[in-house]
């Protein structure tokens, strides 16, 4: 089953601890790690997460959790939408990028 959450992280210890991959097995998201002394790995998701910080959650103030799920969703769909095709996917959208690579990763019955 190919997870539809990713999780991108550095190699640090509270995320190769054992009870982080159970945590993320049981949630559904799949794993990854960027190369040991690699910067370069984690380019996009770093990007990502300085735009959503800067553009929406330090320009706002949330109640509650539910709240601000809510308006980041929101801000999310409106703004850093799925279908807005990316330069890091060769031209695809992240929906197709996922699609295509889901595609990809199939195994070959021969």
């Amino acid at each position: 089953m190919l997870s539809r959450f990713r999780f991108n992280t550095d190699r640090g210890s509270e995320y190769t601890a054992q009870a982080f991959g159970a945590a993320c097995t049981r949630l559904g998201v799949t794993q990854s790690m960027g190369q040991a002394g690699s910067a370069l790995d984690n380019a996009v998701s770093e990007a990502f997460h300085s735009t959503i910080k800067v553009e929406y959650i330090y320009r706002n103030q949330f109640i509650t959790r539910a709240e601000a799920i809510e308006k980041i969703s929101a801000w999310l769909d409106g703004f850093y939408n799925l279908r807005r095709r990316h330069s890091a996917n060769n031209g695809m959208s992240p929906v197709d990028f996922e699609e295509y690579m889901a595609e990809v990763r199939k195994p070959s019955i021969t």
